[in-house]
């Protein structure tokens, strides 16, 4: 068995303070057999938008240089001025890796050779495709056709989620720190 690279935990990552690059823009991805969408935060990291759908380049050789799905995340990246990216680890239901989340960070590691140095975390992304779509469509939003749309929402759905716990995780983190400062 190949050893694993420690960038990309097969687990997932979680926010830590320890890691974190600071104040700046994340992108995050969700890798889709066919399509990818694409999300982008604030700089100050509150709040998650869409960005685009990426159509999936098709597996295959091809002589040297990333595929286009890779080189436009990395466009977008560097477009951007990301300082991570948050790449979608869909997971079953029981919290194991199945054929998706191998999909997803087989992508992970291709897209950290364009990116290098900003770093990329694996987010378990359980059901944010389903939930985004049922979102979508409970606001009058049709699901034939809008395929782009839905991928871009559960982008969306990964980066407010890592973002929401970031903010919960450096919160406490000063509040313990301003606490021992007390002492």
């Amino acid at each position: 068995m190949a050893e694993e690279n420690p960038e990309l935990p097969e687990g997932g990552h979680r926010p830590d303070p320890a890691t974190d690059p600071g104040r700046g823009r994340r992108i995050a991805i969700d890798v889709g057999s066919v399509r990818i969408g694409v999300a982008s935060s604030d700089p100050d990291g509150i709040l998650a938008t869409p960005v685009e759908t990426v159509p999936r380049a098709k597996s295959g050789a091809r002589g040297g240089g990333p595929t286009p799905d890779i080189a436009r995340i990395a466009e977008i990246v560097r477009e951007y001025e990301a300082v991570e990216v948050i790449v979608g680890l869909p997971r079953t239901l029981r919290g194991e890796k199945g054929t998706a989340a191998g999909l997803a960070m087989a992508f992970a590691k291709s897209l950290q050779a364009s990116i290098a140095p900003v770093p990329i975390r694996l987010s378990d992304e359980r059901l944010t495709t389903v939930s985004a779509a049922r979102a979508l469509r409970d606001s009058g939003v049709r699901a034939r056709g809008q395929r782009r749309v839905i991928d871009q929402a559960a982008a969306v759905s990964i980066l407010q989620g890592w973002l929401d716990e970031r903010s919960a995780v450096l919160k406490s983190g000063e509040e313990a720190a301003s606490s021992e400062g007390d002492a």
